[in-house]
């Protein structure tokens, strides 16, 4: 539609090329004109969310180059404190309430397109957008040079603009038949789950109505005793019939599985068919750089990140991810990452000597918890004391804990008190993070990078007690999120070199690539290579190694 630019304070220009209304600009002077500067090196180019704008411009024969990003400046600065979007910034920082788009183009079934609107609001629209654009990149820089961030946001964030462009622009191939037929067969599914819940309340109603829903459990099944919500509603939370499911009911099993089952059709198989690009036959999601506080990427449209891992259901739909003809799907990830960078942080000599054995961590644990020499470990023990390791990374609680092993909350107390005992390092930990944040407000993961929890202090004990979970598990998490991002920058420059793969997704500890099978054992050992070599880099020594799994297959679902 346009291209607004500002590089003076309170003076900005809309340039038009696309609008309804009679303009004479045509779009590819425009591109021509602009062109030598948007790619010179020696001139900053700062955008609010630059990603977006890069895409853009590389869709049309311009590369960007010299970027700053204000929403990532932000992000390195006050993540967790606040949002990181354009308005909420604008009037944080220079007080001023920006032009809303909805009062620009209306909403409902009378919002105009971009093209239809006169030039006059779109000029006074595009023009501020440049305008606070290079305010907030004046104040947010030199905060972000004065509180010593500069290496977060230079060496962590400003990276992944170019790299995650590139993985949006690749997209990853997916089968359109096979999503259909898998459709089909997640519908037959439903039916027959619908047809056993009917058979149980006796009647049909509507599944997903949570007003139904409550009725028959506490009306006429009479299965638990009357909750309701804050707002007065009878409760059907998955919490709610979790527990339920766990006394042996039948039916909230089974109203589980169907709303499972019907997020999978309406998330992937159906709305995925929707996403698959006419131009290219891929799927392009959206990766989002400052949607989490740790550092984490977020996906959208479609979002790949929370297809389940571990169900039989989400390797089918993992299958729907193709790779193209006389290529292969190359998977690989970090193991048990978050729990090598507790061992490496809170300095866990038992777990650090476990890792550098290759010893099973879950086995370790076992024999230390349940005081069994590690030959006699069970899968039930291993099991549990698995539960026990990933639940204390997430500040688990002694009922959270004894939901997950079916133990009674005595026993689960007993089984993290022998945690604690046998690793003593983990509780000290703990202790000193949450003792940091409550006196600075935020907690650092391993490389600097800060993560604001506001309510650390707050006076409501559940706030205070979700707030100190967080404290506990976000320098872990955090710091899992940026060795990723330090992986992909290692990959990233070594496939743009060589051209044997390309970089297709990021799915949390997880990296996605594409080679011609021919390639498949050099690619292999680029990406591991580069991928372990980030414990020793500039940035952090690591005590421990950091190991990779690495597999291949025509579709995700084999390589994963």
């Amino acid at each position: 539609m346009g291209i607004s630019v500002c590089y003076e304070a309170n003076e900005a220009f809309y340039i038009p090329v696309g609008h309804k209304e009679r303009t004479e600009l045509k779009k590819d002077i425009v591109l021509k004109k602009l062109k030598p500067i948007l790619e010179d090196p020696s001139i900053k180019k700062v955008g609010q969310n630059i990603k977006y704008d890069f895409i853009i411009f590389k869709n049309n024969g311009i590369e960007l180059s010299s970027v700053e990003d204000t929403m990532l400046l932000s992000y390195t600065l006050d993540a967790g404190n606040n949002r990181h979007n354009m308005d909420t910034l604008s009037e944080l920082h220079l007080g001023h309430k920006t032009i809303s788009y909805k009062d620009l183009v209306g909403s409902g079934k009378k919002q105009l397109n971009f093209a239809d609107v006169n030039i006059k609001p779109a000029t006074e629209y595009a023009a501020e957008d440049a305008d606070i654009t290079l305010r907030l990149y004046e104040v947010l820089s030199e905060r972000v040079s004065e509180e010593k961030l500069e290496r977060v946001y230079e060496e962590f964030e400003k990276p992944m603009i170019k790299i995650l462009s590139r993985l949006e622009m690749n997209g990853i191939k997916v089968d359109d038949a096979y999503l259909k037929k898998l459709s089909k067969k997640f519908e037959e599914r439903l039916i027959t789950i619908e047809k056993e819940i009917y058979k149980i309340s006796g009647k049909k109603f509507n599944i997903g109505s949570p007003k139904q829903l409550g009725e028959i459990i506490y009306n006429d099944l009479k299965i638990a005793k009357l909750k309701k919500t804050k707002k007065g509603s009878l409760a059907t939370s998955a919490k709610i019939l979790e527990d339920l499911a766990s006394t042996g009911h039948k039916f909230p099993n089974l109203v589980l599985e169907w709303r499972q089952v019907s997020k999978l059709k309406s998330t992937y198989t159906d709305a995925l068919q929707d996403h698959i690009s006419k131009k290219t036959n891929r799927v392009h999601t959206s990766f989002l750089l400052a949607a989490t506080n740790t550092g984490r990427l977020a996906s959208s449209d479609p979002n790949l990140q929370n297809i389940p891992i571990k169900t039989s259901d989400g390797k089918e739909i993992r299958k729907a991810f193709v790779a193209d003809k006389n290529n292969l799907l190359v998977s690989a990830d970090y193991n048990q990452i978050e729990m090598r960078i507790l061992a490496d942080m809170a300095d866990v000599k038992e777990l650090k000597k476990a890792f550098k054995n290759n010893q099973d961590i879950h086995s370790l644990t076992a024999s230390q918890v349940f005081d069994v020499p590690i030959a006699k470990v069970t899968d039930d023990f291993r099991r549990k004391a698995k539960a026990i390791n990933f639940g204390i990374i997430y500040g688990i609680t002694q009922y959270g804990l004894a939901k997950q092993i079916s133990v009674s909350n005595e026993e689960a107390l007993s089984f993290i008190n022998s945690y604690f005992k046998k690793f003593p390092e983990i509780k000290d930990y703990m202790n000193t993070t949450i003792k940091t944040c409550r006196k600075q407000g935020f907690v650092k993961n391993i490389f600097g990078r800060r993560i604001h929890l506001r309510g650390i202090n707050d006076k409501n004990f559940s706030v205070r007690a979700f707030q100190e979970r967080a404290a506990i598990n976000a320098p872990i998490q955090g710091s899992a999120a940026d060795i990723i991002r330090l992986a992909m920058i290692k990959i990233d420059k070594v496939l743009e070199e060589n051209k044997k793969a390309k970089m297709l997704l990021q799915i949390h500890d997880e990296l996605i690539f594409e080679c011609l099978k021919k390639d498949e054992s050099e690619v292999k050992k680029i990406v591991k290579e580069s991928m372990m070599s980030v414990s020793s880099s500039d940035h952090h020594m690591f005590s421990i190694p950091l190991e990779v799994s690495i597999n291949s297959g025509n579709n995700w679902g084999e390589a994963h």
